[in-house]
């Protein structure tokens, strides 16, 4: 960890900060429309403002961040939205794997790997490989990612494994998904006003504080950032019990 980012944690506004994020990352397409452009400029504008986004976070303290960048709902969306978004995607990896192989982030990915583009596929590990011994902020992206695929691919893994359904306990089905071993969310922000998980981290969110913002994710900035941040430290987080203090 930075000295950066130590002096955060000590000197931060908004308390302890949470432990892991994760962001459903909204309101690329309306953004570009507000603004008479083609949808595809919208998730282009998106792609522009991430770096600064996992800088903030990790100088928050924030030591892991995951990003929906694709679900797998939206392989419905018109074919050439999905072709020029995935050609998007590689080429961002391409351009800041080695920035942050250099600030010490290390990259994971969630969710499908083998219906992507060969080429996709190919940038995606090579990103996994190259920063996997990094101890900066932890960066995942969920690219063809849903939970409840994520789900029924655990249970198919635990039925696989012939584990007597005696010895199934919540951490079996843990450690069958995706995010075996990263921890939960604590906090989970969703940009462009709407309020719903949308198929995302359905097991991991069971206690996650959720913070929506009307701002699409082309203008979530730094000052955004610490709002949601903000706001998570004013709540009680009580995990399914009775706080002391109501």
């Amino acid at each position: 960890m930075s000295a950066e980012t130590q002096s955060h944690q000590e000197f931060s506004p908004f308390g302890r900060p949470p432990k892991h994020v994760a962001v459903i990352m909204d309101g690329n397409g309306r953004w570009a429309q507000e603004r008479g452009l083609p949808r595809l400029a919208g998730h282009r504008a998106g792609t522009k403002i991430l770096r600064q986004v996992v800088q903030h976070f990790a100088d928050r303290g924030v030591a892991y961040l995951t990003l929906y960048a694709f679900s797998t709902e939206n392989w419905g969306r018109p074919r050439r939205e999905v072709t020029g978004i995935w050609r998007l995607l590689a080429q961002v990896l391409r351009r800041e794997v080695p920035t942050m192989h250099a600030q010490g982030i290390r990259f994971r990915h969630i969710g499908r790997i083998d219906r992507l583009n060969p080429k996709v596929q190919q940038v995606v590990q090579d990103a996994i490989t190259r920063t996997k011994d990094n101890s900066g902020i932890t960066l995942i992206v969920a690219l063809d990612y849903g939970s409840r695929p994520e789900i029924t691919q655990a249970v198919k893994a635990i039925v696989q494994a012939r584990i007597n359904p005696d010895d199934i306990t919540e951490e079996t089905v843990r450690e069958a998904l995706y995010t075996a071993g990263m921890p939960d969310p604590d906090l989970i922000i969703r940009t462009g006003g709407e309020i719903r998980l949308s198929n995302f981290l359905l097991w991991q969110s069971a206690y996650a504080e959720f913070y929506s913002t009307e701002r699409c994710w082309p203008d979530f900035d730094e000052a955004a950032i610490d709002e949601a941040l903000a706001a998570y430290s004013n709540r009680r987080r009580r995990f399914g019990g009775v706080h002391p203090a109501g």
